[in-house]
């Protein structure tokens, strides 16, 4: 009789206990913090710039070039003379042309006096200057430019990078860099305006890209090709006579564009040009050669080789 009542209160207990489990169960779970759904973040990939084409080495020993780094390229990219043309240096004066172009896009005044203060005089490695600081030498922008430009002078060259923005030399050697970059100079860096600083660096392919989009300028074109001017700072107190750092712009067998010449010991001495040689125009490009004269020596050799070449294939 125990057997058979034992059954149906098991089934009737486990009846009662299963909803109150479920009712439990149920609280709990509602009562429990939700966690927060996972999210999986896709990192976008970087793109990777496409590599710059390989320029061959093209080296021609018989020339005799003293210059560590050249290249001789023509306007559809054709190299002529290649060698060591990604070894970044120091390019010294060279800067000039890049501060030249960052007054200009800057689109202030070329007629307001700049005037020659304490803080453009040169103390990292004291350069002389015939722009007196105590005679308080004032020109005009566009004068100041030329003076920096043609002669190389380093007061004249500080005192733009102080005068064209509000921000003063810091805010001009960032617009240095951000005209570098979009000229796609990707191995170059600016750190001031005069090239004194031997962190001013570039490459042979990048002053390339340089030396054209500053001819693109013509107040540059006209100022870099010009052979001499005369200034008067000191209002009536005198003529300053300047002549160009670069002697192949007073040279009749040179048609150039543009000239830049350059020099600190850790650069050694540089020349950029643009230069119709044989029918063609040309950009030339040399860094660190050993002597005052090497450039212009290295210049010639190539000029002469290429002259050559041209007769041969006109012959």
């Amino acid at each position: 009789m125990r057997s058979t009542l034992r059954t149906p209160l098991f089934f009737l207990a486990i009846a009662l206990v299963v909803p109150r489990a479920a009712q439990v169960e149920a609280q709990f779970t509602a009562q429990a913090p939700t966690a927060p759904p996972v999210t999986t973040t896709v990192a976008m990939a970087t793109p990777v710039p496409e590599p710059r084409p390989l320029i061959p080495e093209i080296v021609l020993p018989r020339l005799g070039l003293s210059s560590a780094s050249i290249l001789v390229i023509d306007e559809a990219g054709h190299p002529i003379y290649a060698k060591r043309t990604r070894d970044q240096r120091p390019i010294a004066s060279i800067t000039k042309l890049m501060t030249a172009m960052v007054v200009l896009d800057a689109a202030v005044s070329l007629d307001e006096p700049v005037t020659i203060l304490e803080e453009d005089r040169d103390q990292m490695r004291h350069s002389r200057s015939r722009l007196r600081i105590d005679r308080a030498a004032t020109l005009q922008r566009r004068q100041v430019l030329a003076v920096a430009l043609m002669s190389s002078d380093n007061r004249a060259a500080s005192a733009l990078g102080r005068t064209t923005f509000p921000g003063g030399k810091p805010a001009f050697v960032d617009a240095m860099n951000r005209k570098a970059a979009a000229l796609g100079m990707t191995e170059s860096r600016f750190a001031d305006p005069t090239g004194l600083d031997g962190n001013n660096i570039s490459t042979a392919e990048d002053l390339v890209k340089m030396a054209r989009a500053a001819s693109s300028y013509a107040l540059i074109r006209e100022i870099t090709t010009t052979g001499e001017m005369e200034v008067q700072p000191y209002g009536d107190g005198g003529t300053l006579h300047y002549r160009n750092t670069n002697p192949l712009v007073r040279n009749p067998d040179w048609h150039l564009e543009l000239s830049k010449t350059g020099f600190v010991n850790e650069a050694g001495h540089c020349l950029v040009m643009r230069a119709v040689i044989g029918g063609r125009l040309l950009s030339i490009v040399l860094l660190d050669s050993p002597g005052k004269r090497s450039p212009v020596g290295d210049s010639t050799r190539l000029r002469k080789w290429l002259e050559s070449q041209r007769s041969g294939l006109s012959g």
